[in-house]
C-alpha cells in the first residue's frame, strides 16, 4: 500500500506531476517516430535479414535503438552516435589539455563540451548513415526500391534529422522532465519489447509446451535473482573515511568532522560490456563480407570469435575488466583526489597525507574494479548459458570428452528466449534504479514519503526545538 500512496504523492505535487508527465509524453513521441519509415527501402524484407544477423555489429546497434534500426525508422540510428560521441570525448579528455582545462572550469566548460558532443554526433550521423545508405544500396537482397544519389542523400538527411531530434529530446527530459533523458530513451527502446518476450513465455508454456511448470519456475526465479543481484551490487559501495582537520580562517573555525569517500563497485556502470560487446560484434560482421567469408582461414579464425564460442567468452571477460580499468582510469585519479584532499586539511585516519594516501586509495580502487569486472562478466554470460551455451566440445584435442562427460545445459544452453541479455538488464535496472532514486529524493524534499521504508519524512526545523 505504500508504493501506491508514494505514486499517488507523485501526482499530488505540481511541479512532480508536470515533469512526470512532460517525461512520459517525450517518450510517447519517441515511440511514435519509430514507427515512420525512411523513404525508399524495403522494410520488411530488411526485417528479415536482421533476423538472420542477430549477433553482428549491427543487432548490437539494433538494440539501443530499440528494434528501430532493423526496420530503418527515421529513429534507426538511435542514440548510439551521441553515446559514441560522448565517449570519444571523456576518453580525448586525458589527452587534450584544452578539453581537461574545460572540464575543470564547472559549468561553463560543460555546457562547451556539451556543445562540441552535439556536433560530434550529427558528424557522426552523417558518417554512419552515409555508409549503411551505401551498404544497403550495394547489398543483393533488394532492400532499395529506388538506388541512386538521390536515396543516399534522402537516407543521410532522414537519419541524421532523426538523431539529432532524438538527442533534442534527451536533453528536454533531463532539463525539464525527470531522470537522464539518454538512458530513459534507451530504456524504453528496450522495455518496448517487454510484452513480446511475456508472450513468448506464454507460448512456451501454454501453447507449445516446452516448458514444464518447473523449469518455468526455475527459469522466473533465476529472472528474478539477476534482478536482484544487479540491484545489491549496483548500490555497492566501499566508503573510505576521511578525517578534515580544525582549521581557522578567519574568525571562524572550519573542519573537525568526519565524512567518508565512496568508491562505488561498478563505477563504469554499461559502458565496458558495449566497449567489449562492440569489438567482438566486429567478427560476425566481417563474416558478412564475401572477401572474408570465402576465404577458409579467415572464415575459420572468424568463426572461433564467434558469439557462445569458448575463445569469445574469454576474450569477452577479459574485454570487460579491461574496459573496466581503463574507464575507472578516466573518471577517478588518485593522485589527484589525494592531493586536494591533502589541500583541504583532509587525511584517512592511519594513512599519511599526499603519496601514501593515493596508493592506499589506488589499491583499494584496484580489488573492487576487478570485483566489478567480474560482476559485468557474469551478468553478461548468464544470458548466453541460457540462450545457446557455451560451446566447450569445439576446444582441440579435449572436445570430445568434454562432450561426452559436460552437462548438455552448458554446451547447448536450455534454449530459454532470455529477453533481457546482460547490457540491456543492467541498463533496464540501472536506468529504473535511478529514476526512483530521483522521485523519491523529490517526494522527500518536499515532506512526503518515498517509496522506500528507509526514506521516511524530513524533519522540518521545529522538530528539533
Amino acid at each position: 500500500m505504500k508504493l501506491f500512496e508514494a505514486i499517488a504523492n507523485v501526482f499530488r505535487v505540481p511541479d512532480l506531476r508536470k515533469r512526470v508527465l512532460f517525461t512520459l509524453g517525450l517518450l510517447a513521441i519517441y515511440r511514435l517516430g519509430g514507427h515512420i519509415p525512411t523513404p525508399g527501402i524495403d522494410a520488411h524484407r530488411l526485417e528479415q535479414a536482421f533476423q538472420q544477423n542477430a549477433g553482428t555489429l549491427f543487432g548490437f546497434i539494433d538494440l539501443f535503438s530499440g528494434g528501430m534500426f532493423r526496420r530503418l525508422t527515421v529513429f534507426a540510428l538511435g542514440i548510439m552516435p551521441y553515446i559514441t560521441a560522448s565517449i570519444i570525448l571523456q576518453l580525448l579528455t586525458v589527452v587534450v589539455p584544452t578539453l581537461e582545462k574545460l572540464q575543470k572550469e564547472g559549468e561553463l566548460g560543460r555546457r562547451k563540451i556539451t556543445q562540441w558532443t552535439r556536433y560530434l554526433t550529427v558528424g557522426l550521423a552523417l558518417m554512419q548513415s552515409f555508409g549503411i545508405a551505401g551498404m544497403l544500396q550495394a547489398s543483393q537482397g533488394g532492400f532499395v526500391l529506388n538506388p541512386g544519389f538521390s536515396f543516399i542523400a534522402m537516407t543521410m538527411l532522414t537519419l541524421t534529422t532523426g538523431t539529432a531530434f532524438i538527442m533534442w529530446l534527451g536533453e528536454q527530459i533531463t532539463e525539464r522532465g525527470i531522470g537522464n533523458g539518454m538512458s530513459l530513451l534507451i530504456f524504453a527502446g528496450i522495455v518496448v519489447g517487454l510484452p513480446q518476450a511475456m508472450a513468448n513465455i506464454y507460448e512456451n508454456v501454454f501453447v507449445t509446451r516446452q516448458w514444464n511448470a518447473l523449469q518455468t519456475i526455475i527459469i522466473l526465479l533465476v529472472m528474478i535473482a539477476v534482478v536482484g543481484f544487479i540491484v545489491l551490487v549496483e548500490r555497492g559501495e566501499r566508503r573510505i573515511p576521511v578525517q578534515y582537520a580544525k582549521r581557522v580562517v578567519g574568525r571562524r573555525m572550519m573542519g573537525g568532522q568526519s565524512t567518508h569517500l565512496p568508491l562505488k563497485v561498478n563505477a563504469g556502470g554499461v559502458i565496458p560490456v558495449i566497449f567489449a560487446s562492440s569489438l567482438l560484434a566486429f567478427p560476425s560482421t566481417l563474416l558478412q563480407v564475401p572477401a572474408f567469408r570465402d576465404n577458409k582461414w579467415i572464415n575459420g579464425m572468424l568463426r572461433s570469435i564467434g558469439y557462445a564460442e569458448p575463445l569469445y567468452a574469454v576474450l569477452f571477460v577479459a574485454g570487460i575488466v579491461f574496459f573496466c580499468f581503463f574507464y575507472v582510469s578516466i573518471i577517478f585519479n588518485p593522485n589527484e583526489a589525494a592531493d586536494n584532499m591533502r589541500k583541504y586539511g583532509g587525511f584517512i585516519p592511519g594513512i599519511r597525507p599526499g603519496k601514501n594516501t593515493a596508493e592506499y586509495m589506488n589499491k583499494i580502487l584496484t580489488k573492487i574494479t576487478v570485483v566489478g569486472g567480474l560482476y559485468l562478466s557474469l551478468l553478461s554470460l548468464i544470458p548466453q548459458v541460457m540462450i545457446s551455451g557455451i560451446k566447450l566440445q569445439h576446444l582441440p584435442l579435449m572436445g570430445n570428452w568434454i562432450d561426452t562427460y559436460f552437462p548438455r545445459w552448458l554446451l547447448d544452453g536450455l534454449g530459454v528466449n532470455f529477453y533481457f541479455g546482460g547490457t540491456s538488464l543492467l541498463i533496464v535496472v540501472g536506468v529504473a534504479m535511478d529514476t526512483v532514486n530521483q522521485v523519491e529524493a523529490q517526494l522527500i524534499m518536499r515532506h512526503y514519503e518515498g517509496f522506500t521504508p528507509r526514506s521516511g519524512r524530513i524533519r522540518g526545523r521545529r522538530s528539533f526545538g
